[in-house]
Order: structure tokens, then C-alpha cells, then sequence
């Protein structure tokens, strides 16, 4: 393995920062980041020269994402026929049953969110594109790891390991993520019963491509005061089918069954 270059390491810490934060200062960074303030200015200041960092007028001088970032994002987009797809297929399932749809795809042990459309209701889960999440606290994330090989995910989750928690009824121990993605593979969907966050239940499933394997995952996210047993079997149904349209435009030819059972116990080693 090459070996990393610390100075661009540590631009891109400088950068990663703001996944969760729309501005930081200087200090802010240092403090993160556990770096010498001489260090953080120059790393800060050449990002800023680059057109990665914005610089506000105010008092202290507070950092934001710049064009930089926004055009090598919108690069990236255009080579993923992923993102474009996906939001399409998010607006068409969200159209058809009024609730937040999100498709999300698999990054270590998280899920990153590539499409999202929200409900019109006032009362609906908030998010965002780029959100980075655990992944066993999500309905997209289980789905995404019952698609991983039993090696795959004893790398990201080894066996005796506590897991964090989201809420009350996260999923904190590997031996029970174990468990409960066997059930994903047998349903072919995965739900979040308040897992990752105590007032929403979600419900996804997979999304293969052009060789079958699962790349993605679409979920619907509802808010517990309107969710009812009758209600999760159309929300089931109708995630099934927007992830079936979603892999044949990335050109799956086989069936929804298929990417729901047969290619994650193929995936999972089972």
C-alpha cells in the first residue's frame, strides 16, 4: 500500500469536517482535529486559495464549503448514473404514497444518502443528501449489509464488539445484527423500527445493477403517527417496486424476488 502524503490527509480531515457542520473557525478545526493552530491556518488558507473553503467577513472568521467542492461534486454526479437515476425513482415513489423517500448506498459500516425527496406532510423525517449514517441503525443500512459476504461484515463488525446506538432500539450487539439480517435475506426488506431515530419507522429494500449485485438501497420513511399495519404492506409493496425500477435503469434484468432473496443469501455466504 502507498504510503499517505500527512499534508493531504490532513486538508481532507479539514474538509470532512463539514459533513456535519455548514461552518466552522479556525480554532473550531483545531480543536476537532487536535492540530497546532500554525497548522490549521495554513491548511485552512490554502484551501481557501483553492476555492475548497469559503472565508465569511465575520468576527471570528467562520469556513464554508466552496464552488470548488460544488463543481467536483457535480462531476462526480455526472458519472454515476446511480445519483441521476435515483432521484427520479425517489420522486416517483414518493409521489405515489406522500412520505420521505431516501436511497442510500453502503460506505464502511455507514450508509450516505445519494437521492432524497421529501413528504408534503408538516410532520415528516428530516434529512439531507450526504447525510452519513451507522449503517445497523438504518433500514437502507441492513439491507445493505445482508448483501455483504460473512467476511465482508465480520470486518466491519467483529464478533464481541458493541455497536453504537441511535436510540433505545438500536441494534448494539454483532451477534443480533447477525440475526436480524438473516431475517433481511429472508424478507427481501428491511425495517427500521425506530432505530436510528425514536419517532420514524422506515422500511427498504435492495438495488442491484447490471450483474445483480446490490449497490443501493431505497427506503420509505414514516413518521410513527402514521404507521399502521395496513399501511406498511402498501409501503412494503410499493418500495419493492421502486427498487425493481431503479435497478433496471441501472440494468438489472432479473425479477424483485431475486434481488431480494436469492442474490443477498448468494452475497451473505449463506
Amino acid at each position: 500500500m502507498a504510503r499517505a502524503v500527512p499534508a493531504v490527509t490532513r486538508a481532507l480531515d479539514v474538509l470532512e469536517l463539514f459533513l456535519d457542520r455548514n461552518t466552522l473557525t479556525a480554532p473550531e478545526v483545531a480543536e476537532r482535529l487536535k492540530l497546532p493552530r500554525t497548522t490549521v491556518h495554513e491548511l485552512v488558507n490554502t484551501l481557501v486559495d483553492r476555492s475548497y473553503l469559503i472565508a465569511s467577513e465575520s468576527s471570528p472568521i467562520r469556513y464554508r464549503l466552496g464552488m470548488r467542492l460544488f463543481q467536483l461534486g457535480n462531476r462526480f454526479a455526472e458519472q454515476l448514473d446511480l445519483a441521476r437515476e435515483a432521484q427520479q425513482v425517489a420522486a416517483e415513489v414518493a409521489g405515489a404514497c406522500d412520505e420521505t423517500v431516501h436511497i442510500a448506498v453502503l460506505d464502511g459500516a455507514h450508509v450516505v444518502y445519494v437521492a432524497k425527496v421529501d413528504s408534503t406532510h408538516p410532520v415528516r423525517m428530516v434529512s439531507a443528501v450526504g447525510r452519513r449514517l451507522p449503517a445497523h441503525c438504518t433500514a437502507v443500512g441492513k439491507v445493505l449489509l445482508a448483501a455483504l459476504s460473512t467476511e465482508a461484515l465480520e470486518a466491519r463488525y467483529p464478533p464481541g464488539q458493541s455497536l453504537s446506538a441511535m436510540t433505545p432500539n438500536s441494534v448494539t450487539s454483532p451477534a443480533r445484527l447477525r440475526a436480524v439480517l438473516s431475517e433481511v435475506r429472508a424478507q427481501g426488506v428491511s425495517y427500521d423500527n425506530c432505530e436510528s431515530n425514536d419517532a420514524v419507522r422506515c422500511v427498504a429494500a435492495p438495488v442491484a445493477d447490471h450483474s445483480g449485485a446490490v449497490v443501493a438501497a431505497i427506503s420509505i420513511s414514516v413518521p410513527i403517527i402514521r404507521w399502521t399495519p395496513e399501511r406498511e404492506k402498501e409501503w412494503t409493496t410499493l418500495v419493492r417496486a421502486g427498487a425493481l425500477s431503479l435497478s433496471q435503469r441501472l440494468g438489472y434484468s432479473g425479477s424483485s424476488d431475486a434481488i431480494g432473496l436469492e442474490r443477498l443469501a448468494v452475497n451473505s455466504g449463506g
